[in-house]
């Protein structure tokens, strides 16, 4: 058995940072990575690249170049956590003692949660920017027109504003530049109940729609996928202010039963967002929560990120049940918490003072050459970084936005970010 001081789990931008900065701070600490990829995705670009407007090429570097010096990288997958024993069990069944334990390893796509998905993403007119941008891009030129339908899962998702630059993105190349908008329907179906839930950046989000006339089904809970008949079948889970601009049933969505209350919505192209999950190590481990709606995600303390059970581990990113939204920005406010818990607790035996807030930010493109950042905290309070808002005003899409996405965050992600620099 091989012993640690810590052990990170997940070689992702929260994995990668936790290590970054804790050996920054401390170089003697012996730290191990358990990560098997051997290459590294930026995915916040991959809604430009569903676009046409990003190389999927430029989102990808070599995992090696990340993992910090002083680090151990344990290239393999870990499959069981025994918190009790302060054990990780690998792949091949290797273990790992640790005495901290930081769980970062994202989550996973799990396409059986819809009947019919995994069998509609064979089909061309059907995409996704998580799964393959590329292919979205192919899709988005090859439209000629028709019912365009973007949606997503019941299920907690990373970026949840990405289904919506998608929309606005392909909305905009139809319109401006393919110039078929007279034979385009844009419809964006959602279970949510509003647009976006940050006040201050819906008038934005809610002129986009306008300027692209797109469709809004609201409370409309995706349950299936017929890719033969091109039909999505939802069920909605409430009727008032369930449809928003439809103008005479444009989008051809039929009632097909009434207990519970189902409707269809055909397709010519069909964007979505898969379902997802924590990884089963995260799932299948005691860490989690056992039930309610954040049944299967790790437990933590919303300000901490410590295990309530476990004084020892940690969680960070998209595998954590906190209520905020799951972005690489909010890992950015996480981690130095995380690794001031860490330090202070084998210095002094207990966590740190510093709080997570529950910073998340959203980098909302809404078309070519603009874009708005949605900055906020717990509880959906705004939260713009005060410097940045005497330049420019971030409830509004703008172009230096737009180059900030472009040029800016993937420049701050491989430089300073995974450096352990911010």
């Amino acid at each position: 058995m091989t012993k640690h001081q810590v052990v990170v789990i997940g070689g992702g931008t929260g994995g990668i940072m936790i290590a970054a900065q804790l050996l920054k701070k401390d170089p003697t600490i012996n730290l191990a990575i358990i990560e098997p990829s051997e290459k590294h995705h930026y995915q916040p670009a991959y809604s430009l690249v569903g676009a046409g407007a990003y190389s999927l090429v430029d989102t990808i570097q070599d995992e090696v170049k990340y993992i910090p010096k002083d680090a151990v990288w344990i290239k393999e997958y870990a499959q069981e956590i025994i918190p009790s024993d302060n054990k990780v069990v690998l792949a091949s069944n290797e273990e790992i003692e640790y005495e901290y334990l930081v769980v970062a390893p994202g989550l996973v796509d799990n396409l059986s949660l819809v009947e019919g998905l995994e069998e509609a993403l064979k089909k061309d007119n059907v995409c996704s920017n998580y799964i393959d941008s590329e292919k979205t891009w192919k899709a988005v030129q090859a439209f000629e027109g028709g019912n365009a339908l973007f949606t997503q899962p019941t299920t907690p998702l990373k970026c949840p504003g990405a289904p919506q630059k998608a929309m606005y993105m392909s909305s905009d190349y139809w319109i401006n530049r393919k110039k078929i908008g007279d034979k385009t329907n844009s419809i964006f179906a959602t279970n949510g109940s509003i647009i976006f839930g940050i006040k201050e950046f819906r008038p934005a989000l809610e002129n986009a729609l306008k300027e692209y006339d797109i469709t809004q089904y609201y409370f409309h809970n995706l349950v299936k996928i017929d890719s033969e008949n091109q039909l999505v079948y939802y069920e909605v889970s409430k009727t008032d202010g369930a449809i928003v601009n439809d103008k005479n049933n444009r989008a051809k969505r039929e009632v097909v039963s009434d207990a519970p209350p189902t409707v269809t919505i055909s397709y010519d192209f069909l964007h979505l967002a898969p379902p997802q999950q924590a990884p089963d190590v995260v799932r299948n481990s005691p860490l989690v929560y056992t039930e309610g709606p954040n049944k299967d995600w790790m437990n933590v303390d919303k300000h901490s990120m410590q295990s309530p059970l476990f004084f020892n581990v940690f969680g960070i990113g998209d595998c954590i049940a906190i209520p905020t939204a799951r972005t690489g920005a909010a890992i950015r406010k996480q981690v130095p918490v995380v690794v001031d818990n860490i330090l202070s607790l084998m210095k002094k035996g207990e966590i740190g003072n510093m709080s997570y807030t529950g910073y998340s930010s959203c980098p909302l493109v809404l078309g070519y050459g603009k874009m708005l950042l949605a900055e906020f905290k717990y509880d959906g309070i705004r939260d713009s970084d005060p410097l940045l808002n005497t330049f420019v005003d971030t409830t509004k899409a703008g172009w230096l936005m737009w180059m900030l996405k472009k040029t800016g965050l993937p420049y701050l992600y491989w430089n300073m970010m995974l450096k352990g620099r911010m």
